[in-house]
């Protein structure tokens, strides 16, 4: 059912190479296109809609009728957007075929309400899907990435082949430090209190700007940032430190550094640092930079992650990362972007194909991610790429959310040898003790459920300072009257059990 941290971290290490090597073979086709009856496939992901989607959807359309008589329509919503409409369809068995999704985004608990489908299961109601259409899958994704985001023994989501470990930090305007005269202090920064003269500096020098951009789910006191391990998903109280040896479960509120960290984001909000609308704003960190008037935002960082977010912000050569954290990996690392499949689609089996084109097909993955060559690209070479005459008509910066990132090309404001230093980025990350266990909610649905509400209601205006600490504590008893003792209790359970058959 589970993989063991030491099996998981030898595949950990193979990742990056065993990618590059498989992702040059030839694609396998799963079905002929021409016995395949017609079929208009949905895919649903959080992200800012372009104004040549139509354009790049008809490309992919004529391409993917040859492949598998299917078309295709992409249904972005904006980040703000995207849990609140996202939970209407969901729950209105809304018919749906792809959606993205991901342990920080509620997927162990959308299982249990049946929101996806099992993607292995023989006995299910779609059959061993992955067996039978995605064979370029299996043949390119590390073992880990599958075995990892694993649910009660099955896959509910395919991942995206990527970067592995996780690391927290910050990305920032360079050429308004260098302005400033901020960039050494800049540079010495190794904790967020280090941060703080810096924001003043700004808030002082450039009022209209703000110094720092803070939203829900992105903040010092993120899953990424905190080296939490919420145990396969982040919306579901409960879990452990990744840097730490402990696998006793405990709450956010009973994790000392969180305390501390809500602590002195509330001294940062209070003081003007942190754009007021920092638990309600509807913008991701990459929109909000692309407006012009940010500073810095927090981010989940890897190698280049500055120069893909410039990319897509308009802003290249301008941003400038600090990593902030240890690398670590837990099980979440897995199952951090998924592409799975909705219980409510008409065509499952079809559904997969797109996907396993998504990790074998070089020209439709870059085609999504990218655009059209010759009009939003142009490439200098057979790998790295410029931006093209209408680059700013699509570029939907999320080749992290789609297949297998590893065939993307590579900007010429990117690093070049990019995928080397993933490989490097993810050798010697600290493993999380809980690594390979993923928490099944179905014995505790109920609880969950309520539990999640009630955290949607706090959590958002707690971790970005809009709302003092010291609520925290009337927060937990609403949790309590809710069923957090048992949930609590069932995710020991589960962890210790697997901790046990290791």
């Amino acid at each position: 059912m589970f993989v063991g941290k030491r099996k998981l971290g030898r595949s950990i290490s193979l990742l990056v190479g065993a990618s590059l090597v498989l992702s040059a073979l030839p694609v396998a086709s799963a079905a002929s296109s021409s016995s395949l009856a017609p079929y208009k496939l949905t895919l649903y992901y959080p992200g800012s809609p372009a104004k040549d989607e139509a354009k790049v959807e008809a490309k992919m359309n004529t391409y993917l009728k040859s492949k598998i008589n299917a078309t295709i329509d992409l249904i972005p919503i904006d980040w703000g957007q995207w849990d609140s409409k996202m939970n209407l369809l969901k729950a209105s068995r809304e018919p749906m075929d792809i959606i993205f999704t991901a342990q920080w985004n509620g997927h162990a608990n959308d299982v249990a309400k049946n929101v996806f489908l099992a993607l292995d299961d023989s006995r299910g109601p779609a059959g061993n899907l992955i067996a039978q259409y995605g064979k370029d899958i299996t043949r390119t994704l590390d073992p880990a990435f599958l075995k990892g985001s694993k649910v009660n023994g099955h896959n509910y989501g395919i991942p995206t082949n990527k970067e592995l470990a996780a690391q927290g930090g910050v990305i920032y305007r360079k050429d308004i430090a260098d302005k400033l005269g901020l960039t050494s202090q800049l540079n010495a920064v190794k904790s967020v209190n280090d941060l703080a003269p810096i924001l003043a500096s700004v808030k002082k020098k450039m009022p209209s700007m703000t110094p720092l951009f803070l939203r829900d789910g992105d903040n010092f006191n993120s899953h990424y940032f905190m080296q939490q391990d919420y145990l396969g998903d982040t919306t579901i109280e409960g879990l452990i430190r990744k840097d730490g040896t402990s696998t006793k479960v405990i709450t956010r509120f009973d994790d000392k550094k969180y305390m501390d960290q809500l602590a002195l984001t509330r001294s940062l909000y209070k003081k003007g640092y942190i754009n007021r609308d920092a638990a309600t704003t509807q913008l991701s960190g990459q929109d909000a930079l692309k407006k012009g008037n940010v500073f810095m935002i927090v981010a989940s960082l890897k190698p280049g992650k500055d120069a893909e977010v410039a990319i897509a912000a308009n802003l290249a050569g301008k941003l400038k990362q600090i990593n902030m954290t240890d690398r670590t990996v837990s099980t979440g690392e897995t199952a951090g972007s998924m592409l799975g499949i909705s219980s409510t689609s008409k065509d499952p089996a079809r559904a997969m194909m797109f996907i396993n084109l998504l990790h074998s097909d070089k020209y439709l993955n870059n085609l999504l991610n990218f655009g059209i060559e010759g009009v939003h690209y142009q490439k200098q070479s057979s790998e790295i790429i410029k931006p093209g005459p209408s680059a700013a008509n699509y570029n939907p910066g999320a080749t992290w959310m789609f297949g297998n990132q590893f065939l993307n090309y590579v900007w010429n404001t990117e690093a070049p040898d990019k995928w080397a230093q993933f490989k490097a980025f993810n050798k010697g990350a600290k493993l999380s003790p809980a690594l390979g266990f993923t928490f099944n909610a179905q014995p505790v649905k109920s609880q969950v459920a309520a539990l999640v509400t009630v955290r949607s209601k706090y959590i958002a205006g707690l971790e970005t300072g809009a709302i003092d600490p010291s609520k925290a504590k009337d927060f937990q008893k609403k949790e309590l009257a809710n069923g957090l003792d048992k949930v609590l209790k069932e995710k020991q359970k589960q962890l210790d059990a697997f901790l046990r058959s290791k």
